[in-house]
């Protein structure tokens, strides 16, 4: 008996026919989000629309004096522009003192561990429990040496063209094809 998984956009509802037109949103903040970010997915021909309506945004940090912690705001780029009265924002941020980066640091719940992207190229092929998600299986699809390399180096076990669960694993029975390696 075989399963077959039908899926549909977040956004629409619209069925989804290949998986290559899917694209994968993380909503970091909103509104209606309470217990941190949120992936959902959605066709990329419904997309283009976001483009035209993102809007330019300044997010600036408010030190006030015995403030410990500052205050961020978000605000649109023109209401931030207008701001500045004895000179063009732009030429004040020309002559503005650079701040160093700062990566934040968020507080992690006790025992928990930092989540391994196995759909970017530094971490995609490696060995893990659970599903291969769609973009792991492309990425190893498209770059299967450049990640078969970084694996070798890193004394983790390759992916194996000849090897049947590998294959299915990543999707990789027509490359096995192409380049003419039987299943074992």
């Amino acid at each position: 008996m075989g399963q077959k998984i039908i899926r549909f956009s977040d956004l629409t509802g619209k069925h989804v026919e290949d998986d290559g037109d899917l694209v994968r949103i993380v909503v970091r903040q909103h509104p209606e989000l309470e217990d941190g970010p949120v992936e959902i997915e959605a066709l990329a021909d419904e997309l283009g629309a976001m483009e035209e309506l993102a809007l330019d945004l300044v997010t600036v940090e408010l030190h006030y004096p015995d403030v410990e912690e500052p205050e961020t705001v978000v605000l649109e780029a023109e209401a931030f522009n207008r701001l500045a009265s004895a000179a063009p924002m732009a030429e004040v941020l020309r002559g503005a003192k650079r701040v160093a980066r700062t990566v934040p640091v968020q507080a992690a719940p006790a025992g928990a561990r930092e989540r391994v992207n196995y759909a970017s190229l530094e971490h995609a092929g490696k060995p893990h429990k659970g599903r291969t998600t769609d973009a792991e299986k492309q990425l190893v699809r498209q770059h299967l040496d450049e990640v078969n390399e970084r694996l070798a180096a890193d004394g983790v076990r390759t992916i194996d063209l000849g090897n049947a669960d590998h294959v299915a694993r990543y999707g990789l029975e027509e490359l096995a094809r192409e380049r003419g390696v039987t299943l074992g």
